[in-house]
């Protein structure tokens, strides 16, 4: 779309909305800070400018209407979810610079990879390792496991067009696919995450800790990792069954990059050190955000990491400003009344609906509003407060109806070639046509259903979330 296109677009929408009556039962100020959000949202999704941009401008426009004092937009910049954010971009960064996640896929690879299944399974394993220290799906995905599935295509000759179904089609499919289940398992695998659960708090006064996630996604998230690539690999298989040049060429360069060196050991021990202290932060009471800190400090003092890489890591100090305004206004828009009115609103619409209806609908609404987002970060900000809300009011408890739909907002990548940063990378290589890459979304987003509501319902049962 053409940028001022979008930018009037995204101007519009806020003064028609700032003029129109104020609805029965809200304050101006509430109505006001609720035209304003949405004009942000739509600025991230139209994108006229940089999203970094558009949030501090709507930061500037909610003080200078003193929708919000200006002594409290600055605690936008304050709250230890943004910075929990900013710190794991950083992390995440150590694990690149220092070559420990390309160590620990090949040496999996290496390990496993002698088939076409076990060689994805091999990644999944892989994934799973490094899915807690980068909370970027691109970084991960794109950045790191995307270049390492492009060379095994090109290993087993596989190309794009007559060859692509000899096994590059498969891989690109399933690894693409399973690095959404790997985003839902971990609190800090994916930027949206530490949202939406500082969004449930802030909504539906529910505490979601890193370990509380985890223990609640990881069997429906171990199912899946399971049964994507099998279901894959029966309805969409490889010419090529067996892989041992995998094996061959995952020994050949782990012996080019050498014995583990001092900085991968050190990364190695902060990282395993990270996860026992978030695991274990409900009894120590550590902050999940200060653990974070800490292990930036071990990597800073080690010289890992230099105080230049972490200025340089742009993607950080973008997440901060932007992921900042969301959280700021989300909590305002609470406050100030708006959530509570629209809450119970869905509450008359709920009435006579089941639990378990209300549970499902708000899980296949957001993951099948995901055909009209071309990114993530900007579903969630839209979407996630207003459903979380869907559940409650037809008796589910709070737990149950925020993490249900914090699940959908990172299996929805799963649908479209443009829903998510890894998309168009994993498209792009040019192995899966468009109508194959959706009709396999759209049957990965049905396991996802079975998976995560019925199975995740079952284990959440179990649990006694419910």
């Amino acid at each position: 779309m053409n940028k001022k296109i979008a930018a009037l677009l995204t101007v519009g929408l806020v003064i028609a909305l700032w003029f129109i009556p104020v609805p029965a039962g809200l304050k101006p100020q509430a109505w006001h800070l609720f035209s304003i959000f949405m004009g942000t949202v739509v600025g991230f999704i139209l994108q006229p400018i940089e999203a970094g941009s558009v949030a501090l401008i709507a930061m500037v426009m909610v003080a200078l209407t003193n929708t919000i004092k200006f002594t409290e937009v600055l605690t936008a910049f304050s709250g230890s979810t943004v910075w929990l954010i900013v710190s794991a971009f950083i992390l995440a960064r150590a694990f690149i610079i220092t070559g420990l996640g390309k160590r620990i896929a090949y040496l999996v690879m290496r390990s496993f990879g002698d088939s076409s299944l076990k060689l994805v399974y091999s990644l999944v394993i892989s994934d799973v390792i490094i899915g807690p220290a980068i909370p970027s799906n691109s970084a991960r995905s794109g950045g790191l496991v995307f270049p390492i599935v492009a060379s095994l295509c090109q290993a087993f000759d596989s190309h794009p067009g007559t060859s692509s179904r000899r096994i590059g089609a498969f891989l690109m499919t399933s690894v693409f696919h399973i690095d959404f289940v790997v985003s839902a398992m971990f609190l800090t695998a994916m930027v949206g995450n530490p949202i939406a659960a500082e969004l449930a708090k802030k909504i539906l006064n529910v505490d979601i800790t890193w370990m509380s996630w985890f223990i609640a996604a990881v069997v429906p998230g171990v199912v899946a990792l399971i049964a994507i690539p099998y279901v894959l690999y029966k309805i969409y298989p490889p010419e090529i069954k067996n892989t041992p040049e995998a094996k061959e060429m995952a020994n050949k360069v782990l012996q080019e990059m050498g014995p583990i060196s001092k900085g991968e050991k050190i990364m190695l021990a902060v990282f395993i050190g990270l996860l026992v202290l978030w695991a274990t932060a409900e009894f120590t009471k550590l902050n999940g955000t200060l653990i974070a800190f800490m292990g930036l400090c071990v990597l800073l003092m080690t010289k890992v990491l230099t105080w230049d890489h972490v200025i340089k890591e742009t993607k950080a100090w973008d997440t901060l400003v932007w992921v900042g305004s969301v959280i700021l206004m989300s909590d305002y828009l609470n406050k100030t009344g708006f959530i509570p009115w629209f809450a119970k609103i869905l509450e008359n619409q709920m009435v006579g609906v089941g639990m378990i209806t209300a549970i499902v609908l708000s899980f296949a609404i957001y993951l099948y509003s995901h055909y009209f987002f071309a990114s993530m970060s900007a579903h969630i900000t839209s979407m996630y407060g207003a459903l979380i809300t869907l559940g409650v009011a037809a008796g589910a408890p709070p737990f149950i109806s925020a993490f249900v739909v914090a699940m959908a907002s990172n299996i929805c990548g799963c649908l479209t070639h443009f829903g998510s940063g890894p998309s168009p990378v994993y498209f792009g290589a040019g192995y899966v046509d468009q109508k194959t890459w959706w009709k396999l979304g759209f049957v990965v987003s049905i396991l996802h259903i079975i998976i995560w509501v019925g199975i995740g319902g079952v284990w959440w049962k179990i649990l006694g979330y419910w």
